[in-house]
Parts: structure tokens; C-alpha cells; sequence
């Protein structure tokens, strides 16, 4: 059997019998070095099948860590009587230890010899010291909630601000016994948001601020693997690199932002995504590739968010007790009851979006396992952590054992294991298993769509702060989302703050960020810890950038895929 390759570069392959094959070898002659044109003028190339088919790369999802969190909401912290303040608390408490050692080591030579205050409030004029506390970010233009209530609430309020930051913020440290504000330099250059733990270096002026001339953070957080994957032949792997493409290494794609059901969708790129992580798609060598690739993350918004037709709120009517010459012209609220018809009003409703995502994730998830996540535009909860979008939702797909829904933030540890830790969890493996060994350590995976990014994002000034840098940051503050609760979302916890971060990932994904970008962080701690690294994707929409993100799980080396259709909107079409 062979493949024939129509060259008008379409990418569309076709499978002939051996008889068909033999006789377009006899009419043809040579086929595996020159092109020949068929009877309908049809430029063809046939391509000899491989006498081993291409089975894809077996990866498991392994139970997490005893010191990685779980983002589920259940029956045991399910409450809404706590205040906010015990979120604050908690944080403090887990993280201060670490940021106090790490201020030892730090200043501990300094001259001067400062020594350590416990509480903030505590701090002696004239005598160089260091406190430990919570950023608080004093801002003008920030949200505030006594004000929302406050106000007139038949004036329509202002839209939300892109920044809030400006020249008359001012930055506090609090903890338990109260606040003091800070004032220094080096603060303008620390890139602070609300919610950071750190450690200050100052003294106390005349007026009762702390000037600070030395900031310290918590640092990375342990990771289990980094004595296992400390090679100096993988501390240049960085993007498209030739050399980690070849061999047997798994790769997983990342992608997000599908906006299925926006007004000029990427319908055409997402068939595209999905012919080619079936192997449907492209030639020989990259159907090897897409066969490394174990299983698919969508990092959050795949469907698009709901715009209210404001032409459709208001039109000419006929109610049922009038006759047609006494039709008025009436508002849509108004005969509510009639217009409205199983719970929704049909005008302006249409189920279509879910089903076409719910056809496009049956295709991926028949190829290779799926993760899907929550987004700010998906219908789910607004705070954080969003829970598992509903299986029943996605129709056929829920059948499938490969596709899997996941909080938002959620961890997920692969690894290429054996099938007792795909049974120990319940995930499944890839759907066509391979009896290569593989040489891949275990890697976590920490992934969520971009929500925690942006919003602190608008508390600092752009450029010269780059969300790539904040990611960064986030990882030295061990803290995934900060400004929550204070200007994001998230569930009141009484006695723990899932959002610290125990255990550094591997791989750390942000979707649905307006560009693609990543990083290889390194810190080397000075004692026998190994070296920890941590791969940053900044994974953009779909819909704009037709971008594919693939990671290889062993070097974690990145590339990049685009898919774009000449004349459609999304993706970029190459020269």
C-alpha cells in the first residue's frame, strides 16, 4: 500500500490498494524520485508506506505530591463565612520562615549589623533592621468596593481601567500587628504587587516611614527532579531547536484561546489543529513528529464570550391581544414570559458554539488524551479556582476516557511510568500506546488561563515590565496569584492559600496571553540542593495567532506551530 501526495501542496494524502498501487507504479514508472502527471492533469507523488505504522508516545498522569495543593472546591471548603483576611494570614504563615532565612543569609555580613524585627510595628528609629509582612499597594485608580456600593447606581459605572498604577501610589508592609509604609529606590525597581511576602532591609525615618535599601524574597520553591535533570547538553535547549526534534522524546502541545462562536471564528485553523495532531496532515517527517507528541493542554477560553445584541433588545412586536393594526413598539423585557422558551431567550441564544467545540475536542480526543480548562470567557464561575467545566456539556466527547476536564489553576504530573499510575488516578494514557522505552523523567506541569497574569499586570507600569517578567517573579515570590483577593477573585479559604506555591513546576503555562513568549528560569541555590529550572510558556489565543506550542518533556525544549488560511482572519500566513 502507498500514499499519494497531491502536489498541489494542499497537504491532502490519500491511502490506494496495492493493486491501484501497482499499476500507477507500471503506468508511471519510477515513482520514489520524480513527479509524473495522471490522466486528469493531476501532478501526483506516491510516497512508499513505512512497514511499521506510527504509534504515538505513551505518557501517564501520576498522582500529585503530598506538597502540591488540590484546586477543588468540595463539600469540606466549601464555605462563604470567612472573611478574606484569613487568606492574608495564611500566606504569611507559610511563607515568612523562608523569607527569614533566606534575609539571614542575605544580610547577615552586612555592616551595620541589622538585626530581625517580628513585627512590623516594632521597628526602632536610628537602628538599621529588617521586616517581614505582606505588600500592600496603596492605589488611587485601584477598585474599590466600598466605593462601588457607595455610589449611584442609576448612573451606569465607569468601565474597568487597563492600569492602575500611578505617580501617587504608595507601598505598604503589613502583618499581624499593622502597617508601615515604605519609601526607597529600590522599590521602583522591584516590580511589587499586592499580596507578595518579602523581606525589607531599612530604617525608620524621622516621620515614621521605613526607607528600604534591600528587598528579599522566598526564592524558588524546592523541585523533586532537579537532581535528575541537571545536564549540561540541555542548559541551551531553548525554541525550534533542530538537535531536540529527532530521537524518541515526548512532546505535549499546549494551545488556548479557541473563541469558538466569535463573530469571525478560526474555523478553519481548529480543523487544521485537529487533522494534524490526528497525522492527518503535512508530510512523512512531520507526521513522526506529531507522533511524539503525547497529549494535548487547552489553557482556558474556548468558547467565545457572550456579546448582548443591543438591536435585538428593542423591536416591533405584535403581543397576542392585539390585532395587526395595533402593533406597538414595545421593549423585550416586557413580554419576557413570551420571547423566552426553555429557560433562554432563543433570539439571541444559540447552542451551535458548544457543539461545533464539543465536534473539534471529539476529533483531538480520539487522537491522543485532552485536557481542557476553564477561561474568563467560558461558562464557569468567575472566581478562582474555576471549577471543571461539566462533561455533559461537550455531547460525544464525554464518552471518551482520553478527555479529561481540569480546574483552573490545576497541576498535572506526566510521566512515562507504567499503566498502575494511569489506574491509580484515572486518567488515561495516550490512545495508541508504544513499547518504546522511554528515558523521560517526570515532569510537572502547572497550567491556568492568564487571569492571575493580567490582573497584576495592571498594577504595574508597561513597559518596562513585561508579563514574562511577572511570571518570573511569581515563582521567586512562590506565590501564583497575589493580588488575590484584592483586586482577583478567589475562593474565601479559612485555614489555606492554594495559590503558594510548595513545589516549583517544570513546565509553567499561562494562557490566552496577547503574545507568545518563554523562558528557561535557573536558580542554582548555594547548597546541596540541585539546580532547579522551570520552563515558562506564554501560550497566546488561537483564534488571533494560530499558534501551537509544543514542549518536549525531556529537555524541555519549545517550538512553535502556526496555522493560518490564506484570506481568513487568525493565525499568520507565512511568505
Amino acid at each position: 500500500m502507498h500514499k499519494v501526495l497531491d502536489a498541489s501542496d494542499m497537504g491532502v494524502y490519500a491511502l490506494f490498494p496495492p493493486q491501484v498501487s501497482a499499476w500507477a507504479h507500471t503506468k508511471l514508472g519510477e515513482f520514489r524520485s520524480r513527479e509524473y502527471e495522471a490522466e486528469h492533469g493531476i501532478l501526483i507523488k506516491i510516497v512508499p508506506v513505512p512497514d511499521t505504522p506510527l504509534t504515538r508516545s505513551p505518557t501517564f498522569i501520576l498522582p500529585l505530591s503530598t506538597t502540591t495543593p488540590s484546586f477543588s472546591i468540595n463539600n469540606t471548603n466549601k464555605s462563604y463565612k470567612h472573611q478574606y483576611a484569613n487568606i492574608y494570614f495564611v500566606r504569611l504563615r507559610i511563607i515568612r520562615a523562608v523569607v527569614e532565612e533566606n534575609a539571614r543569609k542575605r544580610w547577615k555580613e552586612i555592616a551595620g549589623d541589622p538585626v530581625f524585627v517580628p513585627r512590623v510595628l516594632e521597628v526602632l528609629k536610628g537602628q538599621l533592621c529588617y521586616i517581614i509582612g505582606t505588600v500592600y499597594m496603596d492605589m488611587p485608580l485601584k477598585p474599590n468596593v466600598l466605593d462601588d456600593i457607595a455610589r449611584d447606581h442609576s448612573i451606569p459605572g465607569p468601565p474597568p481601567r487597563q492600569k492602575y498604577c500611578s505617580p501617587e501610589d504608595s507601598t505598604m508592609l503589613e502583618d499581624e500587628s499593622g502597617r508601615i509604609r515604605l519609601v526607597g529606590e529600590c522599590l521602583q525597581s522591584a516590580r511589587l504587587v499586592t499580596g507578595v511576602i518579602m523581606g525589607a532591609l531599612g530604617i525608620e525615618t524621622n516621620n515614621g516611614d521605613f526607607e528600604v535599601v534591600d528587598i528579599c524574597f522566598a526564592g524558588m520553591a524546592p523541585q523533586p527532579n532537579a537532581a535528575l535533570t541537571n545536564t549540561k547538553d540541555e542548559e541551551n535547549m531553548d525554541i525550534d531547536d533542530a538537535a531536540g526534534l529527532s530521537g524518541s522524546d515526548e512532546w505535549i502541545a499546549l494551545v488556548s484561546g479557541f473563541d469558538v462562536g466569535a463573530p469571525s471564528p478560526s474555523d478553519a485553523q481548529l480543523q487544521l489543529l485537529s487533522e494534524y495532531l490526528a497525522g492527518e496532515a503535512g508530510g512523512f517527517e512531520e507526521q513522526v513528529h506529531v507522533s511524539r507528541i503525547s497529549r494535548l493542554i487547552i489553557a482556558g477560553n474556548s468558547l467565545a464570550p457572550i456579546v448582548a445584541d443591543e438591536e435585538a433588545e428593542k423591536k416591533p412586536v405584535r403581543p397576542p391581544f392585539l390585532s395587526s393594526s395595533h402593533a406597538v413598539f414595545l421593549t423585550k423585557n416586557i413580554h419576557e414570559p413570551i420571547q423566552r422558551r426553555y429557560g433562554y431567550d432563543h433570539t439571541s441564544f444559540t447552542p451551535h458554539p458548544t457543539r461545533n467545540l464539543s465536534s473539534y475536542l471529539t476529533d483531538m480526543a480520539r487522537s491522543l488524551p485532552v485536557h481542557l480548562l476553564a477561561g474568563p470567557s467560558d461558562p464557569s464561575g468567575t472566581i478562582l479556582p474555576q471549577q471543571p467545566l461539566p462533561r455533559a456539556m461537550f455531547g460525544g466527547t464525554s464518552s471518551y476516557s482520553s478527555f479529561s476536564t481540569e480546574t483552573n489553576p490545576t497541576y498535572i504530573h506526566i510521566g512515562a511510568s507504567s499503566s498502575d499510575a494511569e489506574a491509580s488516578t484515572g486518567k488515561a494514557s495516550s490512545s495508541k500506546t508504544s513499547s518504546n522505552t522511554s528515558n523521560m523523567p517526570e515532569r510537572m506541569v502547572l497550567v491556568h488561563s492568564g487571569q492571575p497574569v493580567d490582573d497584576m499586570f495592571r498594577y504595574l507600569p508597561s513597559p518596562p515590565t513585561t508579563r514574562l517578567a511577572i511570571v518570573e517573579s511569581t515563582l521567586r515570590w512562590r506565590h501564583l496569584a497575589p493580588t488575590a483577593p484584592d483586586t482577583l477573585w478567589c475562593h474565601p479559604y479559612f485555614t489555606m492559600d492554594p495559590f503558594v506555591l510548595q513545589e516549583t513546576p517544570d513546565i509553567y503555562v499561562v494562557g490566552n496571553q496577547p503574545e507568545f513568549k518563554t523562558k528557561l528560569v535557573v536558580e542554582q541555590p548555594k547548597g546541596k540542593e540541585g539546580q532547579k529550572r522551570c520552563r515558562i510558556v506564554l501560550v497566546p489565543g488561537f483564534r488571533e495567532s494560530g499558534t501551537l506550542v509544543l514542549v518536549n518533556l525531556r529537555t524541555l525544549a519549545v517550538r512553535t506551530v502556526s496555522f493560518a488560511v490564506e484570506g481568513m482572519t487568525g493565525g499568520e500566513v507565512e511568505a
